[in-house]
């Protein structure tokens, strides 16, 4: 398990560094033109001087020739200034020593000016951590209880209506899940909050604000659960050595607890630990149609504003979030099931 442990860990980095380093690449082939940048001269300067920090450019008191394309020029600032931009390759490597040896991911440019990019994430995480918690604790009993419930009755009308409901709920995409319930509770009822309360908001009205987003984020995940914990149920309850149980005496009752239930949730916990490793990731749609100042909707607002360093570090987050979901899940196996650990030694 540990060489196993440390070749997942490693691919993952691999992995990890490959995607956001395309990621920079694609980000930095937008460009820096002036018409990105706003109409105050004000802002363009510090954007090019911010630039000029991160070593993204180059400046001269005079035009260069030869160099590359002139970014911008200002005139009121003392002397004259001339920005022109580095080579994209030569960026990147500027990039990577500014990351790993200073961990400087720059400042933001828009979105909160002059802050560090770190610090603008780090305002914005815990609601995305509360809000997915919160759906995590109300999706995994909820999905569990209805697929033991649905594989228990098997074949009833029970199982079918579950079943039925799982796959029509299921279809439907998330967006349309979250804008109907805003519809529905929020702007024809008047039951709930049409958007994510502002921190100065009465406890009441916040604590109602997290119904829609919870409703939402634990919809696909409470089915999700539905299926699976239904699916290895049946498996476990068709199998030779339940039914070798059963003739050795024991009740059904008996039977599901003591072997059903804990053969079917090898999969399963897994999983969870998983879903809860993921929560960091946020929920981009559902923070920005409800106004949700989580990571998830600064991702969106960053790649409109343009705002690059944000951009790469949120980036980031959700990249290694997954990566570190999708380990914990593949190591968890071994731990919860001994036989995996048996087969991978022989």
């Amino acid at each position: 398990m540990l060489k196993y442990s440390i070749k997942r860990v490693i691919l993952a980095l691999i992995t990890a560094f490959i995607i956001i380093s395309i990621t920079f690449f694609l980000v930095k082939s937008l460009g820096i033109k002036d018409t990105s940048l706003g109409q105050k001269q004000s802002v363009r300067h510090a954007f090019f001087l911010e630039q000029l920090r991160l070593q993204y450019v180059v400046c001269f008191d005079h035009p260069v020739s030869g160099y590359g394309e002139l970014l911008a020029e200002f005139h009121d600032y003392g002397a004259d200034e001339y920005f022109y931009q580095k080579p994209i390759l030569e960026q990147y490597g500027v990039w990577l020593s500014n990351v790993f040896t200073k961990w400087e991911w720059g400042n933001s440019l828009y979105i909160v000016p002059d802050r560090s990019a770190i610090s603008v994430i780090a305002d914005r995480l815990p609601t995305s951590m509360y809000l997915n918690i919160i759906s995590v604790v109300v999706s995994v009993p909820l999905g569990i209880g209805l697929g033991i419930l649905a594989g228990l009755k098997k074949n009833t009308w029970v199982d079918h209506l579950i079943s039925t409901l799982v796959m029509v709920f299921i279809s439907v995409p998330s967006f349309v899940v979250i804008s109907l319930l805003i519809y529905w509770l929020a702007f024809q009822s008047g039951w709930l909050p049409t958007k994510w309360p502002a921190p100065t908001e009465p406890l009441k009205e916040k604590v109602l604000g997290f119904i829609i987003p919870v409703i939402s984020l634990s919809f696909g995940s409470v089915c999700g659960y539905t299926r699976f914990v239904r699916a290895e149920l049946c498996e476990v309850m068709s199998s030779e050595y339940l039914l070798l149980a059963r003739t050795k005496g024991l009740t059904k009752n008996q039977a599901i607890t003591r072997h059903a239930l804990k053969n079917a949730f090898v999969p399963i916990l897994p999983s969870i630990l998983a879903e809860f490793i993921g929560i960091f990731g946020g929920s981009m749609i559902l923070e920005q149609l409800y106004g949700i100042n989580g990571i998830g909707s600064l991702y969106i607002t960053a790649i409109e504003q343009k705002d690059y360093n944000v951009l790469m570090l949120d980036m980031t987050i959700f990249t290694t979030v997954g990566l570190l979901a999708g380990i914990v899940l593949d190591l968890s196996y071994g731990f919860i099931d001994p036989r995996i650990r048996m087969g991978e030694k022989r």
